[in-house]
């Protein structure tokens, strides 16, 4: 006898509190959840249950599995008090199948799939959905399968250390280790590694994708998979490039539907995860040796489509707000010895020795790339770093002496990667581009900077290029910089810096270009006389005035204003809300944020306290 489907929907639908209440377990209430005295680190709402200490959760039949250590059949009765009723439905999980106990931690886990490079990132989404874990006895990694209700059916154990590896006793092999979406295009591999690896390499929308693991080159896995989804559209064989896997690839065939398009994936490795730990020797991503086309009426590919509705929306995050983003590109030019170079050592300084920028939001020091191909390391970069007071120790330089580097070079990636720099600077971006690149051809410019924005947007570094200007003086500002405007147009900030008229020591940076927030003050530093480079303030003088040698006056930093509109507020010791002041602000051009920046600087002199949904705050006596 086995249970039925609808036996099993109802055990799921069960409500976890009033469950453990009946079986005198003590839960009290925490927001609109409830917490299980005797795991104060698992949550229950409804018929869901969410283990924080391991960041996974599940519905009613999962949960007495794990935490009464009851079989697949015991679980059910347990919950809705019924005996099976057999009636022709698909068999329930073994009574002899039951998931190893799981450690607390997953160490060992981790290490092991960190050796194969699999992403960490990855294996936590796997983690989350309950696939994969840590047994606590040999702390072997256990691979789960479910089934399309989300049932456990299948275990397979991979020993951490060594070459163990076994199916749990009772274990359906017809519901393998894999990963479902309500994507029409499932890609069967031979192990659960090579299942992870491909992800790796493919990673861009891969959560509507299926992917499946045979635990082999038998075709019961999938099989029970396309029982379950009929829905498939195309199926891609992923299997080894060996005689095992290119053998089974006929025998797969026979499993699948004639109304399902077919492909073989070949690695050009032996397998996927040697593809994925080589994958920086491969040239230009190319991954698969071939596409074989096993079944369909044509090789043609469907136009790949992003749906608005499944995009996820994520907020700018910054490196100087609004000047310069990070995961974007910024561009900043100006005429030969006007400060741009200098400017770019106080950028460095900022991000390695935390002498911040004005207005800039503190954050801990980081590595950052500093490619310079116009001034010599040991006798002008290195010295201005000095002297600038930046730490050298995060400042790197990539050596291209055997070998140009250009702005299309894989190496700029790799090296952001490795080094986790959060900053590059390329000084002259003319240089960088190649030899045989025409900076003023748009079709030669385009692909080079559009590529380098997907490297700075995959790996949320700030990249920030400095370029000269043309001679076209008298031009629209946007229109000044050397070359095609495309560069211009690809960037997301476009900063100027130019000398006063009038006094050449003052420098001004005017912020032309804005796409992700409202163009920033333009800002003044003094350079060139005996106490070198320090900041003036606000300035207040346009991109066009200045490259026409205008002179413009000094004006008051917005930091400076929000912290006269607070004092003002708090007057005669009032106590105003934050939402009061913020209204005032917007009035007046002032964002939440400098705000916030103002408060900062006010340190211990300010007090506050939340009253119902708003803060509050006054001058401490």
């Amino acid at each position: 006898m086995s249970y039925t489907q609808e036996q099993i929907d109802r055990a799921n639908r069960v409500d976890l509190e009033q469950f453990l209440r009946s079986h005198g377990e003590q839960v009290t209430k925490s927001g609109s959840e409830y917490r299980w005295k005797r795991h104060d680190s698992l949550t229950i709402k409804g018929n869901k249950w969410f283990r924080h200490s391991q960041s996974r959760g599940g519905y009613p039949v999962e949960f007495v599995m794990e935490f009464f250590g009851k079989t697949f059949p015991e679980s059910v009765f347990l919950l809705i008090g019924e005996a099976p009723a057999h009636n022709g439905a698909a068999a329930a999980p073994s009574a002899d199948f039951r998931l190893p106990p799981r450690n607390r931690y997953a160490a060992a886990a981790m290490a092991y799939l960190r050796q194969r490079n699999i992403p960490e990132e990855l294996v936590q989404e796997f983690c989350k959905e309950g696939l994969i874990y840590e047994d606590a006895q040999h702390h072997n990694i256990v691979f789960v399968g479910k089934d399309e209700t989300g049932i456990p059916r299948y275990a397979h154990c991979k020993g951490t250390e060594g070459s163990f590896r076994m199916d749990v006793q009772g274990s359906d092999k017809a519901h393998n280790f894999a990963y479902r979406s309500d994507g029409k295009s499932l890609f069967v591999f031979e192990a659960p590694i090579d299942l992870m690896s491909f992800i790796a390499l493919y990673p861009r929308d891969w959560k509507m994708r299926n992917y499946l693991s045979f635990g082999g080159v038998g075709a019961k896995a999938l099989e029970g998979f396309l029982s379950e989804r009929k829905d498939m559209e195309t199926v891609y064989i992923c299997t080894d490039s060996d005689k095992a896997g290119n053998d089974a690839v006929n025998r797969l065939l026979e499993s699948i539907p004639e109304s399902m398009t077919v492909i073989r994936l070949l690695p050009c490795e032996k397998d996927w995860n040697e593809v994925l730990k080589h994958k920086d020797k491969l040239p230009d991503g190319k991954y698969i040796s071939r596409r074989i086309m096993l079944r369909g009426e044509s090789e043609r590919k469907a136009v790949p489509m992003i749906r608005m509705s499944e995009v996820q929306q994520t907020e700018v995050e910054w490196l100087w707000y609004p000047y310069i983003p990070f995961g974007k590109l910024t561009i900043i030019q100006g005429n030969p010895g006007e400060g741009k170079t200098f400017f770019a050592m106080q950028l460095a300084v900022a991000c390695t020795n935390r002498r911040f920028l004005p207005q800039m939001e503190p954050f801990e020091p980081f590595n950052m790339i500093f490619q310079t191909a116009e001034d010599g390391l040991g006798d002008t970069v290195k010295p201005r770093l000095l002297s600038a007071e930046a730490d050298l120790d995060r400042v790197l330089v990539i050596d291209d002496t055997d070998n140009p580097l250009t702005l299309a070079d894989e190496r700029i990636e790799n090296a952001i990667r490795e080094n986790n720099a959060r900053l590059v600077i390329i000084d002259p971006l003319q240089a960088f581009l190649g030899a045989n690149v025409d900076m003023n051809r748009a079709n030669e410019v385009r692909p080079i900077f559009r590529r380098l924005a997907d490297v700075a947007q995959a790996t949320n570094c700030a990249i920030v290029m400095i370029g000269h200007l043309n001679k076209a003086a008298g031009s629209q500002s946007t229109y000044r910089g050397l070359g095609s405007i495309d560069i211009t147009a690809v960037v997301r900030s476009l900063l100027f810096i130019g000398k006063v008229r009038t006094d050449p020591t003052t420098r001004v940076i005017v912020h032309e270009k804005s796409s992700l927030a409202p163009p920033g003050q333009s800002l003044a530093f003094s350079l060139g006389d005996e106490k070198g480079f320090r900041w003036i303030g606000a300035y207040d003088i346009s991109a066009e005035d200045l490259l026409a040698g205008g002179e413009g006056s000094k004006a008051e930093l917005k930091q400076e204003q929000a912290a006269k509109l607070i004092e003002q507020f708090l007057s005669e010791g009032r106590k105003v809300s934050i939402a009061e002041i913020n209204k005032e602000a917007a009035e007046r051009g002032i964002s939440e944020r400098t705000v916030r920046l103002a408060r900062k600087s006010m340190g211990d002199k300010i007090a506050s306290e939340r009253q119902g949904k708003d803060w509050w705050i006054w001058f401490k006596q």
